[in-house]
Formats: structure tokens, sequence, C-alpha cells
């Protein structure tokens, strides 16, 4: 069931359904997330069970403000501190060392949380809502709202058809980043980058003073954490990453004969086959961030049993949506 998400009437039934151990659809401005109480078990064993994710892949703990990082970490070191002053409320996640008791079930077995404070309003709104239950819920534990290993939803309409009526969504109306949160690890003393997004490698240098190392640089105990495996966000059709001469040269061996491919190019091209469908990449980095998830589903829905996709320049700013269709690819 779908509600509108701006309504305080329909923020305090999302907030009582978390409390009561329920599910959630909850909007965020990377993508929606599948939401339920951290600090209840039985809760969240729900998200892996739902997702068919394996349970010791950890999910990421989603807080209203940092005064909840003290019920979920044990320290913060001094850079961490100043990327949560940068960036949060924000698509930044931050790994830390955890407290013994909390958030057990969302973190793998490992002694380490992934903590965010999202910005969007409305979840905001539920969070800061399920603060003032009695009892409080104090973190909501919120994978992206799909089906493991499969395209992360952008908009409410997705989750719905992801899991069907019975799953309470909020609807907060398209996600306006797009792609899922910059994870960086901060239990070595160091800032490393696990997963790109939205916030870069500069963003994060230039907030504390520090160069993210990559996880290969630094690999000895890296934490698993959320949307880091080889494959994943993947959709139906196989995907194939190309440069844009291999792209141009692929389309002219098809010739006339090409069906049931769709392509997503930045570099002008010739498409010998009407029954081929292309779409423009934008060169905006953070505009194809936003429709990225949306465009792979359009594809499958129009029939795709191949997806082309001109692959992204390797610099900084492409680094989240290159980390997307990488992984996507490999998925095939």
């Amino acid at each position: 069931m779908i509600l509108d998400g701006t309504l305080d009437a329909s923020v305090q039934a999302a907030a009582l359904a978390l409390q009561q151990g329920r599910l959630l659809g909850l909007p965020t401005e990377t993508v929606y997330g599948l939401a339920a109480d951290s600090d209840n078990d039985a809760a969240v064993a729900q998200i892996f069970t739902a997702k068919g994710r394996p349970a010791n892949h950890p999910l990421i703990v989603h807080v209203a403000d940092a005064a909840a990082i003290t019920r979920y970490a044990k320290e913060v070191p001094v850079f961490a501190q100043q990327l949560i002053d940068a960036f949060w409320p924000g698509p930044l996640t931050l790994i830390l060392p955890r407290l013994p008791e909390a958030a057990k079930a969302s973190t793998g077995g490992q002694g380490s949380v992934g903590l965010r404070c999202p910005s969007h309003p409305v979840a905001h709104a539920v969070l800061k809502a399920c603060q003032q239950l009695n009892p409080p819920v104090w973190g909501v534990s919120a994978p992206s709202a799909n089906k493991f290993g499969r395209v992360s939803p952008t908009t409410a309409e997705h989750v719905a058809t992801e899991f069907g009526d019975e799953l309470l969504v909020l609807d907060g109306g398209a996600c306006e980043v797009g792609i899922e949160s910059t994870i960086v690890d901060c239990t070595r003393g160091v800032p490393v980058l696990l997963r790109p997004g939205a916030i870069t490698r500069d963003d994060i240098e230039h907030a504390c003073g520090m160069k993210p190392l990559s996880k290969e640089e630094l690999s000895a105990n890296t934490p698993r954490a959320s949307g880091t495996l080889l494959a994943h966000y993947a959709p139906n059709a196989k995907v194939r990453l190309m440069e844009a001469k291999q792209l141009q040269a692929a389309l002219d061996i098809l010739g006339k004969d090409g069906k049931n491919i769709a392509i997503y190019h930045r570099s002008p091209l010739k498409a010998p086959s009407a029954q081929l469908l292309l779409r423009r990449m934008s060169d905006d980095p953070r505009n194809v961030a936003r429709e990225l998830f949306g465009m792979l589903r359009n594809f499958d829905d129009w029939g795709a049993k191949l997806i082309w996709i001109e692959a992204p320049a390797d610099t900084a700013d492409w680094e989240g949506v290159r980390d997307r269709l990488q992984r996507a690819a490999a998925a095939g």
C-alpha cells in the first residue's frame, strides 16, 4: 500500500509500523529503502528474508541526527566527525566501531556498524517521529527496497512492483541522487572508500584533509559493506559496457538485423536498425546517476535482451555511476 509521505498521518503510520516490527518502504535522497527497527532483531531478519539477502551482508543504520551515533558507535575518529559535519544529513555512510549490543542483526556479525543520516524530508520526518514514540525507535536499518542483487528502486512504484501491495510504502517522489550513498570505512585510522557515490573522493579529501584510500590499497580486515559485491544492481537483460568506438562497431556488424537491444550512450551513434532502443546519456554524471536505475528498469520493461552502455569517463565525478554499471555488467 502506497501512502503520501508528505502527510503527517502517513509519517505517524510509518513510525508505528516500524515500532511494531513491520517493514516499510522508505524514500531517501539516494534510493528507496526497505526499512525495519535496527534494534529489533526479528524485524531486521524480515529484511533479509524479503530481499533474499545473505545474512552476513550488513545493512546500513539510518539515524535522525548525529546525536544518535552514540547509541551505535563506541568512537568517532576526528576525520569521521569532520565528514559528519560536512555531509550529514546527506548521502554519506560511515563505518564506525560498534557498541557490543547495538544493531547486532544488521551488522553481519562484524564489530563495526554503518551509519547514515538521510537528507530526504520524508525519511527525516519518519526518523524524528520514531524517536518520539514510547518506546522509541532510534535507528532504522534500510537496504535498497529490491530483491537482492537487482536494480535499486528510485520511486514508490518501483518498490510496490517489487514487493506487492502488502508492504507499506511512503511516496516521497523520485529520488534526487538516484544511486546509493558513498561508504567510507573509518575504523582503521584513515578514510577508506568502500563504495563511491555522489560524494566523491575529492569531496572527502576537501572535508577532512585526508585523501581516501581505495579498499585495494588497504585490503586487510576490510569490513563487509552494502552494495560492494562484484555483481549487483542488475536488470533482467544482460549489460555490456563498451567504449564509443566499440559500440558503433558492434552496431555496424549487426546491421538491419539488430533487435531487442537497448543502448544508453553519450557519443553520437548511427543505428542501422529501427528495432533498437537508443537513449542519450547526459554529460553530467549527477543527471545520469539520478536516472540510471529507472533507465535500466525501463529497458527491461521494453523487452531488452541486451543492454549496451557507453562506458563512463574514468574520473572521480563519474566513479559512482561507473561502479554501479560495472557491477551490473558483472552480473551477466
